[in-house]
């Protein structure tokens, strides 16, 4: 290329004719931006420069009880009553979808039932009467209707507000999961089921190795928005009762010491916090099931999300659109 611009510079030199100059372009200005960027800027400023400045929100005292042990403890327990409920409730999720999917009309009527009774309920209500199940039975007992019991517990011993707190949220949340489960399934074309039957696969096998990990693509992203959704829900298991909560070792402190605003600060720069890692997670996870499904995006970004088979596949353009329609995680 050099040599040959360097042959035309020298033959338009001998001609008496002055060397071409190549216009050199220039990208585009965008003013908007940099008016956005200077109006976003300010505003950002006079915000921080309002909550700094103003006394009133008592930055020492929301420091103090943003490092106190209760207050750290209470993160915790809100983070293992969150995610003990969403794997309850993608257990419930799966099973219920498969369920609306099966041949079984019995399957299916139960799978509906389930989700029209927990759907149409407030979870609120529903953590009330898990909390008040002892009070409703103060024994529970396995054995044939009507017959012997075989087995028998107290109530108080099995379900302990936190046990009722885990599963009022999580039997909860595995109704709505279950409809983001089935769009999922249903987003993966037919054709690949019964390609794989043909080839002599179960119906298990097409389930995990095929269906699934190319249904995760679209399930992933609202089940993230659903963790970080329960994440806050967990504050109503005041409902049970369970206090060992964020929400309520927050309430609670405001109560005795009168500092409500500070209080408050401190749960929310809690729950800002852990909803950031969760986004973050999120991302990664969407990132992994996202393998493949977008070849331009991919290539663009020097490859990234393709294994080498699939890049080589898209660089040959041998295929129309999408080729990979095989994703194994």
């Amino acid at each position: 290329m050099s040599t040959t611009s360097n042959t035309d510079t020298a033959g338009a030199a001998a001609a008496g004719e002055a060397p071409v100059q190549l216009n050199r372009p220039k990208p585009v200005p965008k003013p908007g931006t940099w008016i956005s960027a200077a109006v976003v800027t300010v505003l950002g400023a006079m915000f921080v420069h309002a909550l700094v400045t103003n006394e009133k929100f008592h930055w020492d005292t929301v420091w103090f009880f943003f490092r106190e042990v209760r207050v750290v403890r209470a993160v915790g327990w809100t983070l293992l009553l969150t995610f003990l409920a969403m794997a309850i409730g993608i257990v419930l999720a799966v099973t219920t979808a498969i369920m609306r999917q099966s041949s079984n009309p019995i399957l299916r009527w139960v799978a509906l039932a389930y989700l029209w009774f927990f759907r149409g309920t407030p979870i609120y209500t529903q953590l009330v009467f898990w909390g008040a199940l002892s009070a409703l039975y103060q024994k529970l007992s396995l054995g044939i209707p009507f017959g012997p019991e075989l087995l028998t517990f107290k109530t108080t011993t099995v379900f302990t507000p936190f046990v009722a707190a885990v599963l009022g949220l999580g039997i909860n949340e595995g109704a709505y999961l279950s409809e983001i489960v089935r769009s999922g399934l249903n987003s993966v074309d037919k054709g690949q089921s019964e390609a794989a039957g043909a080839l002599g696969m179960s119906r298990g096998q097409i389930l995990r190795r095929i269906v699934l990990p190319q249904a995760m693509r679209v399930i992933v992203p609202p089940t993230g928005n659903e963790t970080i959704s329960m994440l806050k829900t967990t504050s109503l298991v005041l409902a049970v009762p369970f206090t060992l909560d964020l929400t309520f070792v927050t309430n609670s402190y405001a109560s005795l010491t009168y500092q409500i605003i500070p209080l408050l600060l401190v749960a929310a720069i809690w729950y800002i916090i852990i909803t950031s890692i969760l986004m973050v997670g999120q991302h990664y996870i969407e990132r992994y099931y996202g393998k493949g499904f977008d070849p331009d995006k991919s290539s663009a970004s020097s490859g990234r999300g393709l294994s080498a088979r699939q890049q080589a596949i898209l660089d040959a353009h041998t295929t129309k659109d999408n080729p990979f329609l095989e994703v194994t995680p």
